[in-house]
């Protein structure tokens, strides 16, 4: 998600008579104040011909943003990009003489911009954060942090890049234990993202151990001038900027600029190796329920089962619909290992879908489709290689290719039609399809740019697809970054259609019709945010409104969408009903939601309106790993 702000961040129209809607206010300042004009020096790499991303500049930013923006961000100037190759298209950044140079996913370009001069920029202090989380208070560059190599991440928790650099940035940490420290600058999109308490059950869904400032009113941001998510600034050991890069694939790059840093501060004696132990969340809240971030639900009437994607205890949990143990895949420890159900692996497992005694789980950390043989209680991999695929022309295959051949991109949830598995290709912004019988898989619908707009299924765009739904007749998909609901005929033919939402930047929390026709009433248009999850009934879309933490449905006949159940129901002094559910499921009259962030299932009566914690019995928490205990003081 290599994001700009978002009032640089047009939203496309959606194919109806209305004009582009605006970003709305609820977002980043479009251009930073120059407040602090940082040229950025460039890191020494002697011999090794990897040039840093430097920026030499004496203005701050607005230079870059202002001249060269379409060469930061994707072509719809959205500042999410998808893949490196969208924050420097075809490979050749378009300089902006004199000051700035751009390296693509680690490799050195030609043309690298010389510094006129090379003067020391001392990094601003973390000032202006509103709340500090993994770490005991605020920390100073200047103080606690001096003697360390510094690698701060902006970030948001929302944004599929962001989430896809997390593995990098542990291994930077694993590696570099005694030198590094990074810094998470937790600088929100959605109103939701602003609340302390999400970030801080998002780094335990993320299993991030190292500190995160909750940047709410993106003063950080705007004091490094910063335009993109994720965008990584490094710090060295004596407080000064050695340059930023920004998108996904940056590890080559980050790790060998820090082992340089590692080799020189060595030898100039300003290195501090020991280490620093920080006060992490997961002290607090370890995991030792039942469940721990459970994703998705599928509830399966037929069979009287309930599969649970608890995703971050890293496996599947079986149980009947009272909640009844029935079977465990999955050891708890992330990896990604086939074979029987105690033996098996997943990482943060999401969407799910069965067939009889056949159940497949989209692996999203894994970034393969498991199938689990639930008679022989065994796992194995069908799709995927269990790398991320990084190569943007895949999301471009004109036709299937074998399942095993081809990576994929944080498959977020599936839905089974026939002998079609459908896919919601989270980190592609499209949908794929995998035969069951061939055993192929590709794209189905949507191009890989990531915003809203209608169209032909491989010209519509989508923005990180996150629920799947069926009346038999169309697919219906939660399209999370665009707080969307859309609808993608089944059969091969046909257009991609939007029933609510308009933009990236454009979400809430209001009720009423989806798409006006009429410009004028525009405001009337219902809002959702972030939704994660969509479930089909009797011509009804129930949605998990993830980030308005409620129950909403959407009827199709009236094409309207109302709250369900949700939010404070007696006052703010009453207990939230949902705390950002994240999946849906219908079965026997009743909803069955995963409730992510409060660690368990509610079941909500259809007929009654009432909703319920789904009683689990029998299920256990895994083994809690041996490096989760605090340290000794």
């Amino acid at each position: 998600m290599s994001e700009p702000t978002p009032a640089d961040a047009a939203t496309p129209p959606v194919s109806t008579s209305l004009p582009a809607t605006s970003p709305t206010p609820n977002t980043l300042v479009a251009t930073p104040s120059p407040r602090f004009a940082w040229p950025l020096i460039a890191a020494l790499l002697l011999g090794v011909g990897l040039p840093f991303v430097v920026l030499l500049m004496s203005g701050g930013l607005n230079k870059v943003t202002s001249a060269g923006k379409k060469d930061l961000t994707n072509e719809q100037g959205n500042p999410q990009a998808s893949q490196p190759d969208a924050t420097i298209r075809n490979g050749s950044p378009k300089l902006i003489k004199g000051t700035a140079a751009w390296l693509n996913n680690g490799n050195p370009h030609a043309q690298v911009a010389q510094p006129e001069e090379k003067k020391k920029v001392p990094a601003p202090e973390l000032e202006g954060g509103v709340a500090w989380l993994n770490s005991g208070g605020p920390l100073s560059i200047k103080k606690d942090l001096k003697g360390k190599i510094v690698l701060l991440d902006f970030w948001t928790l929302c944004c599929i890049n962001c989430m896809h650099i997390m593995p990098d940035l542990a291994k930077l940490e694993k590696k570099y234990a005694n030198e590094l420290v990074v810094i998470g600058v937790h600088s929100a999109k959605f109103e939701n993202e602003k609340e302390t308490n999400s970030i801080r059950k998002a780094i335990l869904r993320y299993q991030l151990e190292h500190p995160v400032v909750n940047d709410a009113d993106h003063k950080i941001w705007d004091t490094y001038e910063v335009t993109a998510w994720p965008t990584f600034v490094l710090i060295d050991p004596e407080g000064n900027i050695v340059g930023y890069t920004s998108s996904e694939g940056q590890y080559e790059l980050l790790d060998t600029i820090i082992g340089r840093l590692v080799e020189e501060h060595k030898k100039k004696k300003t290195l501090n190796e020991k280490p620093i132990r920080f006060d992490l969340a997961k002290y607090r809240e370890s995991g030792d329920t039942p469940l721990f971030f459970p994703g998705k639900v599928l509830a399966d009437e037929k069979g009287k089962r309930l599969f649970i994607a608890d995703s971050t205890h890293h496996r599947i949990v079986i149980t009947d619909l009272n909640g009844k143990w029935i079977a465990t895949a999955g050891t708890g420890t992330p990896g990604k290992a086939d074979g029987d159900f105690d033996m098996a692996e997943f990482h943060d497992p999401q969407g799910l879908a069965v067939r009889d005694d056949t159940l497949y789980v989209a692996d999203r950390k894994n970034h393969t489709i498991r199938e689990l043989d639930l008679k022989a209680k065994t796992v194995r991999t069908i799709a995927g290689t269990g790398e991320q695929e990084g190569d943007a022309s895949n999301r471009r295959l004109n036709k299937p290719v074998p399942a095993r051949t081809i990576g994929l991109n944080s498959p977020w949830d599936l839905l089974l039609e026939g002998d079609q598995l459908f896919i919601a290709m989270a980190g592609h912004h499209q949908i794929w399809t995998y035969d069951l019988k061939k055993k192929d898989i590709g794209p189905y619908a949507g191009s890989g740019q990531e915003n809203i707009r209608e169209g032909p299924l491989a010209f519509a765009w989508f923005a990180q697809p996150s629920g799947l739904a069926s009346d038999g007749k169309n697919l219906y998909v939660a399209d999370s970054e665009v707080s969307a609901l859309r609808k993608v005929p089944l059969g091969g033919q046909g257009r991609v259609e939007t029933l609510l939402g308009r933009g990236l930047f454009v979400f809430g929390d209001v009720d009423g019709p989806g798409l006006v026709d009429d410009p004028t009433k525009i405001d009337t248009e219902a809002r959702i945010q972030h939704a994660l999850g969509v479930t089909y009934h009797d011509g009804k879309l129930y949605v998990a409104d993830t980030y308005n933490s409620k129950i909403k449905v959407f009827d199709l006949k009236e094409q309207k969408i109302t709250t369900l159940a949700g939010g404070n129901p007696l006052g703010w002094f009453s207990p939230t009903t949902f705390s950002e559910p994240g999946g849906i499921s219908y079965a026997g009259g009743k909803l069955y939601v995963a409730d992510t962030n409060a660690h368990r299932i509610r079941v909500v009566d259809l007929a009654t309106r009432t909703v319920k914690t789904l009683a689990l019995t029998g299920v256990t928490p895994p083994p809690a790993p041996k490096e989760a205990a605090p340290p000794k003081k």
